[in-house]
């Protein structure tokens, strides 16, 4: 929303961009910035703390912290491709009906609430319920990239475990039940998802 309302078309690109190019690098690369990001020695963010008068911390050796880096650095990686989305879903709202609301005297949150939001409404809907499908899939990649084993306590995700468990000791049966047991609550999750958007904004993948 914040994007699309930026009249310069420069910078308009140039934040887009920005926020574009981490969807496209693979984890393997990203995981590495990341990494080195918030190297105890060298690390940007511990030399910002440093600056200030900080003791160096060891982001990735610390169990307190591993969540929060998780969880920030897929909204860096993955913000690109919800924008490109939602973007798309703002500019095919016909720019007539903004035309006759600014002519009406609407400024731009009463716009932003009352044309904005429900013309992307169905898309919110779309990708709410595509991202509660994919719950119990969390990404082995970024786990696989980012975990190290002394964080195994924190950082084990079902796909890792398999991974280390089911593949890596070739328990195989293992391996298939879990990725049964996934796929069921997956389904679980978005059929009752469906059924409750449907029910309150009478909006639904079927």
């Amino acid at each position: 929303m914040l994007i699309n309302e930026i009249k310069g078309k420069k910078l308009k690109k140039c934040i887009q961009t920005s926020i574009y190019l981490p969807y496209f690098v693979s984890w393997v690369v990203f995981g590495g910035i990341v990494i080195q990001f918030l190297n105890p020695g060298t690390g940007i963010i511990n030399q910002l703390i440093g600056f200030f008068g900080g003791e160096p911390i060891a982001f990735m050796q610390e169990g307190k912290y591993f969540k929060g880096i998780v969880v920030l650095s897929d909204i860096w990686k993955s913000a690109g491709w919800g924008t490109i989305m939602y973007l798309s879903a703002l500019t095919s709202i016909d720019q007539e009906i903004y035309e006759a609301a600014k002519i009406d005297g609407a400024g731009r949150l009463a716009i932003i609430r009352h044309i904005s939001l429900p013309g992307i409404s169905e898309t919110i809907v779309v990708l709410l319920l595509l991202q509660i499908g994919a719950m119990m899939d969390v990404g082995f990649e970024q786990i696989y990239v980012l975990c190290k084993p002394i964080l195994y306590g924190v950082g084990d995700v079902i796909s890792t475990y398999v991974y280390r468990v089911g593949v890596g000791n070739a328990q195989f049966s293992i391996t298939a039940a879990i990725g049964l047991f996934q796929s069921i609550i997956g389904l679980i999750l978005i059929m009752i998802s469906n059924m409750v958007c449907k029910k309150l904004f009478d909006k639904s993948l079927w």
